[in-house]
């Protein structure tokens, strides 16, 4: 999804947040008022990285990677306000950020079929650490963040990462122009309550942190679409399969 041709689902929003007892004005620029329309489900052109890879010479061993830049590399370390969400070992060799947004389909797809991949093979040996960070386009993705934010209050990121897989899977469930009524009714299968739900969502210090993680990726790191993943520092766009996040991370765990 990009933000150059967002068209926000803020009609759907704005029922969530008057629900919730929130108001329009209680959000960030970045939500302003627009009619929902099915081209806000556009996303970016195929997947691409940052920077194309030479062409591959032939009988020439993979090497390890350049280290990224520095500068970058200390940007993408900071956490949000509320901490990082991350699974997998602190020694991993190779770090993985995905930013996303709870309405993109492209961040769904990936959730459903590259994730659980990339989750065997490298989070679960030790070979990746990852994080996710929160880049809602629209007011229905920073309400579904901000449900996930606070489930993880019991549960911390595994706790976390269940509400966003589940959302992601249901997106067809509650991403239209009245998203309350089903929001709330997964929220309540996953533990939510009536009055926990609309606490969560009234919960200015919950929102403003994932708008302040969001506001960072755009003026520090250049984000602009989803998903974006940085590998080790490099920038890979769009929904990957699982064989281009291999291509990118199988060259630091080698030894030889």
């Amino acid at each position: 999804m990009s933000l150059t041709r967002r068209k926000l689902f803020a009609a759907g929003g704005v029922s969530v947040l008057a629900a919730a007892g929130l108001s329009a004005a209680s959000l960030p620029h970045f939500i302003e008022t627009a009619k929902a329309d099915p081209a806000a489900t556009t996303q970016t052109p195929a997947a691409t990285t940052q920077t194309p890879a030479p062409a591959a010479t032939p009988q020439t061993p993979a090497t390890t990677p350049p280290p990224a830049d520095a500068n970058l590399l200390a940007e993408l370390a900071k956490p949000g306000p509320a901490g990082d969400i991350v699974l997998g070992s602190d020694k991993a060799p190779v770090t993985v950020i995905e930013y996303a947004s709870m309405t993109c389909p492209h961040c769904a797809h990936f959730s459903e079929t590259t994730f659980p991949e990339l989750k065997k093979r490298y989070i679960d040996t030790g070979k990746v650490r990852y994080i996710f960070r929160e880049f809602p386009f629209d007011k229905v993705a920073a309400a579904a963040f901000m449900l996930a934010r606070c489930a993880s209050k019991d549960g911390g990121a595994p706790r976390y990462m269940a509400v966003v897989e589940t959302l992601f899977a249901k997106q067809d469930e509650w991403v239209n122009d009245h998203p309350l009524e089903p929001l709330e009714n997964i929220a309540k299968q996953l533990g939510f309550s009536d009055a926990t739900f609309k606490a969560c969502l009234t919960n200015q210090q919950v929102l403003d942190g994932i708008e302040a993680v969001r506001d960072r990726a755009v003026d520090k790191l250049g984000v602009n679409s989803t998903p974006t993943f940085f590998i080790n520092g490099k920038k890979v766009v769009g929904d990957v399969p699982i064989e281009t996040m291999a291509k990118e991370i199988d060259p630091y765990l080698k030894t030889g």
